[in-house]
């Protein structure tokens, strides 16, 4: 190699576009510099902040474009383009600190790719020329209402009786989320998967569009995925869009915590109707002061739900008393919760996919891809695949689950 090779010209990157990408992007300095493993100060420089003319390299350039999620050509324009950023739904998260820069970006990236993914629905029912569905009547409620009179008339319209969720075996049981999804699916409601949730002490994101309103749950146990499926088809009833957490503290009060009240009441009951409680769990004439643990995980295990549901259920109910939650167990739940770690090996790996995507959603590309109203390349950009066998995975076991 030629050691007195002369040094390449500095790229004419526009420095007013490198800190217009970190900007709108919420990124901050000492996070780009940790990207592309510089000083902090050297990112200023290349922003514009020093005399030396300093400019990133074309390799650091490139990771700056992926980290700020722009195009690597937009660092060399002379303006920003025109960008249209989502407004976050309304954050019913009422139990966690202050959020973080970076929580508020990723959840927006979150609800961008959900909302991605419900235009492209549309688009792929106008390709096949069809109508996308409309959410039965009978799913849509006001909080005027009861919350255990709405959960049994929004059940009576999804057509999901108690009997197809209690009394199942273990393996049922885990398999429970996938019939409720299933279920919601049916109503046109598109219900997207994304582990990334926990990270931000959120258990469920609604958006209350029409059509096609759209259901995000995360990786939580089977069980507390019931209770967070209930919880977010509670805001689709009622249109309201919302990041929920977990149940509101004690005595809250806020418009945001009454709804979140009423929507967990809704699941509460939607997934442990009255009746159906009573058939196997005796009411006593007052509440009880507790319930032994064994007692309590076998009746959530017959219902399906988890031992945090039902106790909240059985509260509601007047079978225990409210105290027992809030002194002992609510504690010990929240922390169970946090610590779960789901997984397992997927079937095939395109299932990562269509397990991200539901049903609803994967069976409209299947089904455009089969009518050839787009090319394989489309049908995997989709589904956000980039090896075409995935796909290939995903169209043979579709049908055989």
């Amino acid at each position: 190699m030629n050691a007195h090779a002369p040094k390449q010209p500095a790229l004419p990157f526009n420095r007013d576009m490198l800190r217009w990408a970190r900007e709108q992007r919420e990124v901050s300095i000492d996070e780009a510099a940790h990207k592309v493993g510089v000083r902090p100060e050297l990112v200023a420089e290349w922003e514009g902040g020093g005399d030396r003319g300093a400019v990133p390299t074309v390799r650091q350039a490139r990771l700056l474009s992926d980290l700020y999620q722009r195009a690597f050509l937009e660092f060399f324009r002379n303006d920003p383009p025109p960008v249209a950023k989502p407004h976050l739904v309304p954050d019913f998260r009422l139990h966690r600190d202050a959020p973080k820069p970076h929580e508020t970006r990723d959840l927006r990236d979150l609800q961008g790719w959900a909302e991605e993914i419900r235009l492209n629905a549309l688009d792929l029912y106008e390709m096949l020329g069809e109508e996308p569905p409309k959410l039965p009547d009978g799913v849509k409620v006001a909080m005027a209402f009861p919350a255990s009179a709405a959960a049994a008339y929004v059940r009576g319209a999804l057509d999901f009786p108690i009997e197809e969720q209690t009394g199942r075996n273990q393996a049922d049981r885990t398999a429970l989320p996938k019939v409720f999804r299933a279920k919601l699916e049916a109503a046109a409601i598109l219900v997207l998967k994304d582990n990334s949730l926990a990270e931000f002490g959120a258990r469920g994101l609604c958006l209350a569009a029409d059509p096609l309103p759209i259901i995000v749950f995360g990786g939580e146990a089977p069980s507390a995925q019931m209770f967070t499926l209930a919880h977010e088809l509670a805001h689709v009833a009622l249109g309201e869009s919302a990041i929920s957490g977990p149940p509101a503290d004690r005595g809250a009060a806020s418009p945001e915590a009454k709804v979140e009240q009423w929507c967990n009441q809704f699941a509460a009951a939607f997934l442990i109707p009255a009746n159906a409680l009573a058939s196997v769990l005796e009411q006593p004439a007052a509440p009880e002061p507790r319930i032994g643990e064994q007692n309590l995980a076998g009746v959530a295990r017959h219902f399906g739900v988890s031992e945090h549901a039902m106790l909240l259920r059985l509260i509601d109910l007047r079978y225990v008393s409210a105290d027992f939650y809030w002194n002992e167990m609510r504690a010990i739940f929240l922390a169970r919760e946090a610590d779960f770690r789901g997984g397992g090996r997927p079937k095939y790996y395109g299932s990562r996919y269509r397990n991200a995507h539901g049903d609803l959603y994967t069976s409209l590309v299947l089904e455009a891809w089969g009518s050839r109203a787009i090319t394989n390349h489309n049908a995997a950009e989709f589904m956000g695949i980039k090896n075409i066998r995935h796909l290939e995975d995903i169209r043979k076991n579709f049908g055989a689950e």
